[in-house]
């Protein structure tokens, strides 16, 4: 009897560890339903999109900065001290303003573009940016950026 009741016990516990250690993966979902299928490591998309003016494709990465007034863009880290920005197709959808830090999977079309001191003064002010940090803003910049149609949002 007392080696079934140790049995039992042990059973319970093993079983209550093993849950424990299972970490799930929930994503959250915004825009065209898509499924990750390897996507591509930011470093590669420079040298896939020279010579094109675009390219389709799945990418994924920390999310550095989001636009604060209604999550209508993101920033994502792509290394080096570099960011990309990304739009989502036809403001067709928002993203939550409190994933900084999270990691998200895109779908969507790569491409350069410039902005204009104007356009950058105006993500400045949607990212909350002090009315000093906007001023130093005095050059257009040239920089890889995405049009997003779908976005997953993963969440341990």
């Amino acid at each position: 009897m007392k080696k079934a009741s140790i049995l039992v016990v042990l059973l319970g516990l093993f079983t209550s560890i093993t849950l424990l250690a299972q970490t799930t993966t929930q994503e959250q979902a915004f825009g065209k339903a898509f499924s990750a299928n390897n996507p591509v490591p930011f470093q590669v998309i420079p040298d896939k999109l020279a010579g094109k003016d675009s390219l389709l494709l799945q990418t994924a990465g920390t999310v550095k900065e989001v636009c604060q007034a209604k999550g209508c863009w993101l920033k994502v880290d792509i290394g080096k001290g570099q960011e990309m920005l990304v739009k989502f197709k036809d403001y067709g959808f928002f993203v939550p303003k409190d994933i900084v830090g999270k990691q998200v999977i895109l779908n969507g079309k790569a491409f350069q573009k410039t902005l204009t001191v104007a356009q950058l003064r105006h993500y400045a002010e949607d990212a909350g940016k002090s009315e000093k940090e906007i001023a130093k803003i005095t050059q257009p910049q040239s920089s890889l950026q995405f049009e997003a149609d779908g976005v997953l949002i993963r969440e341990k």
